[in-house]
């Protein structure tokens, strides 16, 4: 059984920026753009999750870019349903059973420490794709190979050029990321090796962007 409630094994990602949210399932909210360049490179049809949704940074670009979106968290950040536990194996648990029924797709920030839980149970659950933003360290680990790549790799790996920066919910925002991301997808409809790939550099993501402006 999948250890439930995010925040007990969450902590900081690897930057002096940062001071862990202990107790609030090491929130930090994805920047825009870094969702919106996922939409231009892959597409999604169906119903989709985002099981980790904060305050609703990344949904409302999902919404903005026409998904179907369900969204949940474990906490209650203002945005969506609160009290979801994703890695629940619960059966009793009605409201995961609820998003989880009919999920075409899954597209979440997972904490760093649960990710590799969330692509167990988004496996399971999805139809189409799970797209996971991870540290692009995640690619390493002899467990992580043994556990995941090995017998279930992801289709796609995106990396990015430019480095995002995550910042607590409402801090200054100064500097750029000191840490590399990735989206990694697994597509039902896939077919050969995993592929890499690389987003393309924009000088526009230099800039903060809003939903008007993702151009999605």
């Amino acid at each position: 059984m999948v250890k439930s409630g995010y925040g007990d094994r969450a902590s900081p990602q690897p930057t002096t920026k940062r001071n862990v949210d202990k107790d609030s399932g090491d929130f930090y909210p994805t920047p825009l753009w870094a969702t919106g360049i996922l939409l231009r490179h892959e597409s999604f049809e169906g119903k989709t999750w985002e099981p980790a949704c904060g305050d609703g940074a990344m949904s409302r670009v999902l919404i903005a870019g026409g998904l179907d979106v369900r969204s949940s968290d474990l906490f209650n950040r203002g945005f969506g349903t609160p009290d979801v536990d994703f890695l629940s194996q619960l059966p009793t648990n009605q409201s995961r059973h609820y998003f989880a029924f009919d999920c075409d797709n899954i597209i979440t920030n997972p904490p760093y420490h649960l990710a590799e839980d969330f692509v167990r149970i988004g496996l399971s659950l999805i139809k189409k794709k799970l797209a996971l933003l991870v540290r692009l360290a995640f690619l390493e680990s002899a467990q992580r190979y043994d556990g995941i790549y090995e017998k279930t790799p992801p289709s796609r790996t995106w990396i990015f050029t430019k480095r995002p920066t995550f910042y607590p919910k409402g801090a200054k925002r100064g500097g750029s990321g000191t840490t590399a991301y990735c989206w990694m997808i697994w597509d039902s409809e896939h077919v050969g090796p995993s592929e890499l790939c690389w987003f393309p550099h924009k000088r526009k993501i230099d800039k903060p962007l809003t939903l008007e402006g993702l151009g999605l």
